[in-house]
């Protein structure tokens, strides 16, 4: 007659070693980890871009007024779109912002336009 010990091992349900869930446990949160340090680093060097205002100043004139934040003693560069009515880019500048002494900054950028522009919007910012 065969005993419960023979059964399991021929059929491979013994009991799990602790090791094996030691070495599982490690590995997980080493990958907690490399995971958590991968967005805490993108968000410090994150560039983000809010529009404040815009002024049609005549029909070849935008000034778009925004508002940076990112990390300091970084330089950065937006680009700011004039647009028309059917939201098509009729002026475009980029402009360059030299490291600040502050996490914020407020701008100003006048862009000429080849149309009548309708509003005046920051497109993206990133860090050089």
């Amino acid at each position: 007659m065969t005993t419960a010990p023979e059964l399991d091992e021929r059929y491979g349900r013994g009991r799990r070693s602790r090791t094996s869930w030691i070495v599982g446990g490690a590995i997980a949160l080493v990958v907690i980890v490399i995971a958590s340090w991968m967005t805490v680093s993108q968000s410090m060097n994150a560039v983000d871009a809010d529009d404040l205002s815009y002024e049609l100043v005549d029909e070849h004139t935008v000034t778009v007024r925004f508002q940076v934040t990112a990390p300091q003693g970084k330089d950065l560069a937006c680009a700011v779109e004039a647009l028309d009515e059917e939201f098509g880019v009729v002026g475009w500048k980029i402009v360059e912002i030299p490291a600040g002494d502050s996490h914020m900054q407020q701008l100003t950028a006048t862009i000429p336009t080849v149309a009548e522009a309708t509003t005046g919007l920051v497109n993206s910012c990133w860090a050089l």
